[in-house]
């Protein structure tokens, strides 16, 4: 027989791992590269860039548009590792409370 109250139990569970891993989400980094390497973004599991490195022979004003370029690419590279980074952590961090359902996805739980 259905059991409401276990079933409450086990969301508020839910809900305090979900909240556990979205604050933990600040310690997960990745980081995206282009140009070869001569540009470095860092992006932490809030999609927030933390950090950016520069070849410093990128530095010329005739270049400006390159760097743009690169610096775009390399963010958005990051930003996607990040989010994947992200939804794994989630995934850990509710495992054996939520069953395993194809196509349910709980990163919108996560602000």
């Amino acid at each position: 027989m259905f059991d409401m109250m276990k079933m409450m139990g086990k969301m508020k569970e839910v809900q305090s791992r979900l909240k556990e891993a979205q604050d933990n989400l600040v310690h997960v980094r990745a980081t995206g590269e282009s140009g070869g390497g001569m540009v470095k973004a860092t992006v932490n599991g809030k999609r927030q860039l933390v950090s950016l490195e520069i070849d410093p022979t990128l530095l010329k004003p005739e270049d400006s548009g390159v760097v743009q370029d690169l610096v775009i690419a390399a963010v958005n590279k990051a930003a996607e590792e990040a989010d994947i980074k992200a939804k794994e952590e989630l995934r850990k961090s509710t495992e054996g409370l939520i069953p395993n359902i194809p196509g349910l996805d709980l990163t919108g739980m996560m602000g």
